[in-house]
């Protein structure tokens, strides 16, 4: 007789729906944020607290193995590439998308309510205060433990390429500094694995909360812009991430089934970085070295947001059409060219999609108040978002793999093979 087995994916869905239906019922009411945020927060910082000593431990322990400078600048510079052509091709799928459906045609902004963007403006202000080229000067680090305390990704991946490197060039002498790093990786994916398991009741506090906050009726006056955000992604991640993986010889839909328990947590606390360990953790199981996982996904969450910068152009768009503003192709297309630079040069800094939105949409004369209209439901398109994120830096390590002809399909095969078994116990 087959006996159900109730998975962590299972666990997580039940949290997601008993999260949203007590948001849903006690929709207003202040007891919700008060007792359920602190729960939502203390699981977040769990996460924070493990991602950075897995990053340094994992990037150090795979730079070392590889040794090579060149080898490792050569595969920075294919990385790079593949991170610019395919978020390049983010943006032109959400402006057209925007063009073809135009969402934000009809809507009467009178009767809309604005959301508080105050938060992102002061960031948006800070950052356009550095300038860019501050910001590439801020990838080397002047204090590592400082850059470590405040999650500064760019900078810990520099410092540990290097320290990589130099554990690599001493020989023998490096070995215990590379059994110490491999012990810290290992240790940390084990506190990771136990942190998981509360990741259900994370996941019910933060959605109960949200929905608490906005109401399911919010939704209504922006339905149309929700489904689209929604439908679009689906269509970026079957047709040009399956493209790609196609390309590579393996299924977009294997990845999907892989990660399944990651997306779904990912889709729930709207959250990247909850994920990260056990993404890198399968992306080795399913065939991608060390060296190439440890780099290509925590260079990617700076560099290689998918979601988000498709969300960025769509919305940009649908703020001009619910304004009336007609955007020229020339607008159109400075403004693709803006989001391809703004979306790398402020990545990691909280709420980036509406900070990147913000230090573009001037440039083309949209009127910045306007994402005030949909910061009510900002938080169900970021749960869209962060899924396609996760997607597609998973997939790129794959496609980072096969292009440096070092990919495994062996143990993909065996893999999916092990992730093909019922979930049942006799």
């Amino acid at each position: 007789m087959k006996k159900f087995k109730f998975t962590l994916a299972y666990q997580i869905l039940l949290g997601l729906i008993l999260g949203i239906t007590v948001g849903a019922v006690f929709f207003g009411n202040p007891a919700v944020e008060k007792y359920l945020q602190p729960i939502g927060d203390m699981f977040i910082r769990m996460i924070k607290m493990i991602v950075v000593p897995i990053i340094i431990s994992t990037l150090i322990v795979g730079v070392a193995g590889t040794g090579d400078l060149k080898k490792l600048g050569k595969l920075g510079g294919k990385t790079l590439l593949y991170f610019e052509i395919v978020t390049t091709v983010a943006i032109i799928v959400g402006l057209l998308a925007a063009n073809l459906f135009k969402p934000g045609v009809g809507l009467d902004i009178s009767t809309m309510e604005k959301g508080d963007i105050s938060q992102y403006v002061q960031t948006t202000e800070e950052v356009s205060n550095n300038g860019i080229m501050d910001i590439i000067v801020n990838i080397v680090p002047s204090n590592i433990i400082q850059s470590m305390a405040e999650g500064d990704m760019l900078a810990i991946i520099f410092f540990s390429v290097l320290f990589g490197l130099g554990v690599a060039a001493i020989g023998k002498r490096g070995e215990p500094i590379l059994a110490f790093f491999q012990g810290t990786a290992d240790a940390m994916f084990w506190v990771t694995n136990l942190i998981m398991k509360f990741a259900p009741f994370g996941v019910f506090a933060l959605i109960g909360v949200t929905v608490s906050k906005f109401g399911l009726e919010s939704l209504i006056p922006l339905g149309k812009l929700l489904v689209l955000v929604y439908a679009v992604m689906a269509f970026f991640v079957i047709v040009v991430l399956g493209a790609i993986a196609k390309m590579c010889g393996t299924s977009v839909f294997h990845l999907i089934k892989v990660l399944k328990d990651e997306l779904l947590l990912a889709y729930s606390t709207s959250s990247s970085e909850t994920v990260l360990p056990k993404v890198m953790e399968k992306m080795e199981k399913f065939g991608c070295p060390k060296d190439i996982v440890s780099f290509v996904i925590p260079t990617g969450y700076s560099f290689n947001l998918d979601g988000s910068t498709l969300y960025q152009a769509l919305a940009a768009i649908f703020i001009a059409q619910m304004y009336g503003i007609e955007l020229s192709i020339m607008q159109q297309i400075t403004l693709m060219v803006v989001l391809m630079v703004t979306s790398k040069g402020i990545a990691g800094v909280p709420g980036v999609s509406f900070v990147v939105l913000l230090a573009t949409l001037g440039t083309v004369g949209i009127p910045l108040e306007g994402l005030a209209f949909i910061a009510g439901i900002d938080r169900i398109l970021d749960m869209a978002r962060t899924v396609v994120n996760v997607i597609g830096n998973s997939l790129a390590v794959v496609v980072m793999s096969k292009w440096e002809g070092r990919f495994d399909g062996g143990m993909e095969k065996e893999y999916m093979a092990t992730i093909g078994k019922p979930s049942v116990s006799q």
